[in-house]
C-alpha cells in the first residue's frame, strides 16, 4: 500500500511560516534542495491545500526562466510531470499540468488514490490539509526539515488534533548548513 507522507520546512520552534506568512528563512541550500528532489522523485502523486498550490504555481512555468540552474530545472520537470491534487474552499479552478481540484474529503481522496495502480509515496503538503489526514490517522509519515532559526509563531507544522501519536525515528540526517532532516514513522 502507499505510503502517506507529510513532509515540510519547520523551524526550530515549530513552525512552517512565520508570523508575516514568510518563508524565506526556509530557502534551501544546494545539499538540502537535491534531498528534496530526491524526496520528489519517490512520490507518485502530492496532495495540496490551496496556499501551498498558489506557492508552488511557480514551478508549473519554471522551465521558461532563464535564471534557474540545472538543479532547479530539473526539480521544474519532476514537479509539473508530478499528479497534484488541490484541495480548497474557495477555487473553482486549478493550473498546471496535471492538477487537479479534490472531489472528495482528504480521507475519500487518499482511499482512492491508495486503490488505484502506481507507485510512489502520496505526498501531504500544507499544515492544514495534514492535520485533517492526520485526524483520520492517515499520515504514515512525518518528514521534517528543521531548520536552525525560530520565527516566533506563525503557522504549526503539528496539526493539532488532540491525540497522542507514537513515532519511531526511521531516518535523520545532518546538512552542511545545520538543517536537518527528520523522518518519522508512525507506529500502530
Amino acid at each position: 500500500m502507499r505510503r502517506v507522507t507529510y513532509s515540510m520546512n519547520v523551524s526550530l520552534d515549530g513552525f512552517i511560516v512565520d508570523p508575516t506568512g514568510a518563508i524565506d528563512w526556509s530557502d534551501p541550500d544546494p545539499e538540502v534542495f537535491r534531498h528534496f528532489t530526491d524526496e520528489l522523485r519517490r512520490t507518485g502523486v502530492h496532495l495540496l491545500g490551496r496556499r501551498l498550490y498558489e506557492t508552488m504555481l511557480y514551478w508549473e512555468t519554471a522551465d521558461r526562466d532563464e535564471s534557474l540552474d540545472a538543479a532547479e530545472l530539473e526539480w521544474a520537470a519532476l514537479w509539473k510531470a508530478l499528479p497534484k491534487v488541490v484541495f480548497s474552499r474557495t477555487l473553482t479552478t486549478v493550473q498546471g499540468t496535471n492538477t487537479r481540484l479534490a472531489s472528495g474529503t482528504p480521507a475519500e481522496e487518499i482511499q482512492r488514490l491508495r486503490a488505484e495502480p502506481g507507485g510512489g509515496d502520496i505526498a501531504i503538503g500544507g499544515a492544514n490539509l495534514a492535520a485533517d489526514a492526520a485526524a483520520s490517522d492517515l499520515i504514515d509519515e512525518y518528514r521534517a526539515m528543521v531548520h536552525p532559526v525560530l520565527v516566533g509563531g506563525g503557522t504549526p507544522y503539528f496539526p493539532r488534533h488532540g491525540r497522542r501519536v507514537k513515532l519511531e525515528l526511521v531516518e535523520s540526517r545532518t546538512f552542511g548548513s545545520h538543517v536537518v532532516h527528520l523522518r518519522h514513522r508512525v507506529v500502530h
